[in-house]
Parts: C-alpha cells; sequence; structure tokens
C-alpha cells in the first residue's frame, strides 16, 4: 500500500524518524579514487532476531523460486509430539493464480524460519530463469506464507531454468547505480543500462582469456564472480575493508553503524543501519558493492577528498518535496524521500517490540 504526505505532514513525519536517532560522521578512509566516511550512531537497537537473506538461504529456511511454482512452496504444518502429519498445501498467494507462469520482475518467497527475514534493495538471488535483484528494503515475517516479492533481472539476455530454487551470491549485492535504479527509478529498462555500463567497465583491462569468460553470459554476477573483475574489486575493496575492520574494534563502544561513500570526490551515497551488528553483517556485501562502483569511469574529474562537514549535511538533510510510503500493517514501513538532488529510503520495522529504523539508505540524484 502506497500512499503520500505533503506540506506539514511531511515534516511531522520526517521529525519522527529523525527522533531517537542522530549520526556522527567520522574522518575517512580513502583507496584509490573510493572514499569511506564511517558513520556511527548515538542510539543503537537490538537487531539480533532479523535473519539475513544469506543466512535464510544457507539454512535452508528461505525458499526462493519463479512465480509459477509457487505450488512447490509448502511450509511445514506443526506436528504433536510423537505424531507424523503431511505437509498441507500453501495457503492462497497474495498474489493472482500461479498459471500466468513466471515473471521477470515478480518472484516466489516463504521464510520458514522462527526470525523475521530482512531483504536490503540489490541484493542478488542466482537462479531461476534469470539472476535477479531485491527491488525495495522489506521484512517478511516469520513462518510466512507465499509472498510475491518484487525483483529487478540483472541478466537480460538468459530466460530458460538453471535451478528451481535460486540461491543467495554471498557476499554480493549490486552497486549503487544499479541499485539506484531499481530503488527510485524503479524501471527495468534503466537497471539494464547500467548493468552494460558496469559489466562495460569491467571489462578494461581484461586478458583475452578473462574477456571471453565475462561476454560468455550476460550476468551482473557472473561478472563480478570473473576471476579478473574479482581481483579488480579486491584491489581497492580489500586495504579498504582492512582498516575498516580497525576502525570498528576501536568503535564498537560509539556504536558504527554505516557508512557514506564518495568516488572521486563527490558523495554518491549512504547507508545506516540500527546497530553495529546488522552492519558488520552486511559490510562484505557493502564494502564489494563500492568498490565495483569505484572501477566505473566517470564524466566527474577526481576533485580529491570531500570533507567531513560535506559528509555530515549529506546524512543529516532530509527536507522533502514529496515522500512515498509503502507498508505492511504490524511488519514494516518503507518511507522514500524526494529531495532536491536525493532520494533516501527508510525501512522502519513494525513488529511487536521494534518500532525504530532498520535501514536508511540515501542517494545523490
Amino acid at each position: 500500500m502506497k500512499r503520500h504526505l505533503r506540506a506539514a505532514a511531511i515534516f511531522v513525519f520526517l521529525a519522527g524518524i529523525a527522533a531517537g536517532q542522530h549520526y556522527k560522521v567520522l574522518s575517512p578512509i580513502t583507496q584509490g579514487n573510493l572514499t569511506l566516511f564511517p558513520v556511527v550512531g548515538e542510539a543503537s537497537f537490538k537487531t539480533d532476531r532479523f535473519l539475513t537473506l544469506d543466512e535464510g538461504v544457507a539454512s535452508g529456511q528461505v525458499i526462493v523460486t519463479e512465480r509459477a511454482q509457487t505450488p512447490g512452496l509448502v511450509r511445514p504444518r506443526p506436528i504433536d509430539p510423537g505424531i507424523w502429519r503431511e505437509r498441507l498445501p500453501p495457503p492462497v498467494p497474495p498474489y493472482p493464480a500461479p498459471q500466468r507462469g513466471a515473471s521477470v520482475n515478480e518472484l516466489a518467497l516463504v521464510n520458514n524460519s522462527d526470525r523475521p527475514l530482512l531483504l536490503l534493495a540489490g541484493e542478488i538471488v542466482m537462479g531461476g530463469k534469470q539472476d535477479r535483484i531485491v527491488a525495495r528494503d522489506r521484512i517478511v515475517p516469520a513462518h510466512s506464507a507465499p509472498v510475491a516479492l518484487g525483483v529487478f533481472c540483472v541478466e537480460p539476455h538468459r530466460w530458460s531454468e538453471t535451478s528451481a530454487r535460486f540461491g543467495a551470491l554471498a557476499f554480493s549485492m549490486v552497486q549503487p547505480s544499479v541499485r539506484a535504479k531499481a530503488m527510485a527509478a524503479q524501471d527495468q529498462q534503466q537497471v539494464w543500462n547500467e548493468v552494460a555500463k558496469s559489466r562495460a567497465a569491467f571489462a578494461t583491462g581484461l586478458a583475452a582469456p578473462q574477456l571471453r569468460a565475462l561476454e560468455a553470459s550476460s550476468s551482473y554476477a557472473g561478472a563480478v564472480q570473473q576471476e579478473g573483475v574479482k581481483q579488480q574489486i579486491d584491489s581497492i575493496a580489500g586495504p579498504i575493508e582492512q582498516s575498516y575492520e580497525k576502525l570498528i574494534q576501536r568503535l564498537r563502544a560509539e556504536k558504527a553503524v554505516g557508512a557514506i561513500v564518495a568516488i572521486n570526490g563527490q558523495i554518491i551515497w549512504a547507508d545506516a543501519f540500527a546497530s553495529q551488528a546488522l552492519l558488520e553483517k552486511y559490510w562484505p556485501k557493502l564494502i564489494r558493492s563500492y568498490a565495483a562502483e569505484a572501477i566505473r569511469p566517470s564524466f566527474t574529474p577526481a576533485i580529491g577528498v570531500p570533507s567531513r562537514d560535506l559528509a555530515q549535511d549529506f546524512i543529516d538533510r532530509l527536507e522533502a518535496k514529496r515522500t512515498n510510503i509503502e507498508t505492511e500493517p504490524g511488519v514494516y514501513r518503507n518511507t522514500e524521500i524526494m529531495g532536491d538532488d536525493f532520494d533516501a529510503f527508510v525501512l522502519t520495522a513494525l513488529l511487536p517490540d521494534t518500532g525504530f529504523t532498520v535501514h536508511v539508505a540515501k542517494m545523490r540524484r
């Protein structure tokens, strides 16, 4: 469900988002043309109840399939001790009948675990008829019936099944330029265009055998796993990850919860979480996605490292011209804030004993 907020209501709502949390930006870490500003929060929340996509898929408790395979998603019915009962057919899914067939922009997901599942926009799921990415941040309740999962394709030239179920690509998320097209533009063609630009950038400097391996498929996920591309990403991500890990150790008491990203001296992105523990779970994905962005050529000349004051202003500024809200009552609320030159997305947990902001993503438009 979506609704719009206007005028005074916007300011009241944004005040509610900011309540209880203020971010402080620390000195930057730089590697090549990539700069990261660690972010600490004055408040930290209990987030150990949330299951990540990597954890859920690896344990087999989270199942993702093409939409047409919904009848195969069966959630075990609780049984009395010592008594075996057959598994029941799944409840009627909350979208039209599965005989419509598979859909580029919709998958089916079941969370069979005892924990709510946290999904972040840009996370990659591989398999099915095409590799996809999660379209929006959201939370899926524990022991869910099959839910419709909005996705975007990041493998434009394949439509043949490689596996019945999707697997999460461990420690991988698409880079900010692709995430932005999924989250803000919500346009499949624009996502494909950004994937093509990224793959072209990855190809630069590859040896002939590596280039042939890259060109063997149209998959973004396959590209970032190609050995030559991995080396490029690691050369940027490795040193920053080591520096950030050392910084995290020193800042645990200060509640480090996120990072602001600058490429060629220009701030482009920020991710912030409800706790340091949650950041640490996603950090391997995030740092590699930021490094992949740094490989992309830019028409903006490098202008050094932005000031910490500019980074602080970027994370603080949330003046909205328009605000959209997407919510599942009692589970989550995802708020899109559109400003003069930015889009921000605020995911709030509405489950019992929560009511706090789980993740904030902000991008320069």
